[in-house]
């Protein structure tokens, strides 16, 4: 079976539940399922200090209406490992929006470590109250480790998206990393980690973009741009990135979620063929993007049609990287007045 024809296939048996999908026999699961807990103790235990949490005002000193931001997923999203706010990814992100779109943003950073495809549920329970204008999901790799079916972890995720875009939220989600890159996974875990990652990934674009969401491969960003300098891009366990490694993330995803929210430079309105961008049906598009970091994907029309024979059109980019602005840490009071809905009430006002 071709890649494209897997990821459709991915994506069809999570759309309609079904659970065929193996990937792997009976007898190399079991052995996979023993390298991965062996992986995860190489990993060693989680910290017992959660990561520092965002969440606040952004933007100092900036026009109104703000932005509303949540970042959902896992410790890739909530920033594991570091130790101050302003290197958390939602800060990161906060104060690139805050600085590009020249606007007031309110975050809310609801990403657990730890979390799998299945708790985006809850995380999404709790940010539909708030009313954000973009949701950022990045979740995957917890899927891998733990060896949850792709099916499963990509049903979840397409059911995330479909509550938020029913809230009229614009959703980006940086899609599964290349696991295959992570040094305490070993063989012949970290080849079928790649493969399993990778088709994860296609199958998380397809499913996001198919209920309304864009995505950007985040892929083997934790890959050769890490390997080339792990020290520096890496956590001290080896699996997590660490300040410098996180801010090469949020670099990526930063110009997709301020074209969801309306900021696009004059010179990235129309597709630029020179860029290696295009138009194509979507199972060709979410293979290329899961071997090409920073693409991003979103649903588009042909002829006045989302649907084309072999598939949803879309348009796949590969937008300029913003300048790296220096991050902030949250005001964490607001008067009462510019409160976004769903923001709680600061202890002591």
């Amino acid at each position: 079976m071709g890649k494209a024809a897997a990821a459709r296939k991915l994506a069809s048996a999570a759309a309609y539940g079904g659970g065929g999908l193996t990937m792997l026999g009976g007898t190399l699961y079991g052995v996979l399922t023993a390298e991965a807990k062996l992986a995860r103790k190489a990993i060693g235990p989680l910290l017992e200090d959660p990561p520092p949490d965002p969440t606040g005002w952004y933007g100092r000193g900036r026009p109104a209406p703000a932005v509303k931001l949540v970042v959902l997923g896992d410790s890739s999203a909530a920033g594991y490992g570091v130790a101050r706010v302003e290197e958390t990814p939602g800060a990161l992100l906060a104060s690139g929006v805050a600085e590009h779109a020249d606007r007031r943003v309110y975050l809310r950073d609801l990403a657990v470590v730890g979390a799998k495809s299945s708790d985006l549920a809850e995380q999404v329970d709790k940010a539909l109250p708030i009313q954000p204008d973009v949701a950022v999901i990045l979740i995957g790799g917890n899927d891998v480790t733990h060896t949850v079916m792709p099916s499963a972890s990509v049903r979840h995720l397409q059911e995330a998206v479909r509550r938020l875009r029913a809230a009229d939220v614009e959703v980006v989600v940086g899609t599964c990393p290349d696991l295959g890159t992570i040094k305490p996974i070993a063989p012949p875990l970290k080849q079928v980690a790649r493969a399993w990652s990778r088709r994860l990934a296609a199958g998380q674009t397809i499913a996001a973009i198919e209920e309304g969401g864009r995505t950007v491969s985040i892929g083997s960003i934790l890959g050769p741009e890490f390997a080339a300098a792990p020290a520096l891009l890496f956590g001290p366990d080896r699996f997590h990135p660490s300040a410098q490694g996180y801010r090469a993330a949020a670099g990526i995803l930063l110009p997709s979620i301020l074209a969801a929210v309306g900021v696009i430079p004059d010179d990235e309105e129309r597709i630029e063929s020179m860029r290696g961008e295009a138009i194509l049906p979507i199972s060709k598009a979410a293979v290329q993007a899961v071997n090409n970091p920073g693409t991003e994907l979103d649903g588009t029309e042909v002829g006045g049609h989302r649907l084309g024979v072999r598939g949803l059109w879309v348009e796949m980019r590969h937008r300029r990287r913003r300048a790296q602005t220096s991050s902030e840490g949250p005001e964490q009071i607001e008067p009462e007045d510019r409160r976004p809905s769903g923001e709680p009430t600061p202890a002591g006002s």
